[in-house]
């Protein structure tokens, strides 16, 4: 890093760096699949070198720019994704993909600024359904199940 380099750009690329060593390190506990393939383990694995990529072009980005002052606008829905992530892992936990999914979806896009009443509502039932078929038909990984009630186990299975 170079003294002119921008300060925040360097720190946001040093995160995303150490969030992709730790998440690639923590992709690789998942487990193989019944067939000894990666399966399930693809696409954190996948998101994990991404963020290594990153914040490695970042980092190459900033070399001798000028110092800038950090922009505050958007913390406000930074700090909002993140709580919305940290519930969305625990309702997850407690009521399954399909109920979680249909939750955090039309809230994740009125974070990033969708206001449409039908937008919402239709995110609310077609990405739980869209990403189910994805992963869990296409994909064949298992669903992520409810400890306290599962919509999969009133719908008949995953």
């Amino acid at each position: 890093m170079s003294a002119s380099s921008t300060p925040a750009s360097w720190t946001v690329a040093v995160a995303l760096i150490l969030l992709g060593i730790g998440a690639t390190f923590t992709s690789m506990t998942i487990a193989l699949d019944q067939y000894g393939r990666w399966g399930a383990r693809i696409f954190p694995l996948a998101g994990s070198l991404s963020l290594i990529a990153l914040g490695l072009t970042e980092l190459w980005n900033t070399k001798g720019k000028p110092t800038s002052s950090l922009s505050r606008e958007h913390l406000p829905a930074i700090a909002a994704l993140l709580l919305l992530s940290l519930a969305y892992v625990w309702v997850m936990a407690k009521f399954g993909y399909l109920i979680s999914t249909g939750l955090a979806a039309p809230l994740a896009l009125w974070i990033f600024g969708v206001r449409s009443k039908t937008g919402l509502a239709a995110a609310a039932v077609l990405c739980p359904a869209v990403y189910h078929m994805i992963f869990f038909k296409l994909l064949g990984v298992f669903p992520p199940l409810g400890r306290w009630f599962d919509l999969l186990d009133v719908l008949g299975g995953y």
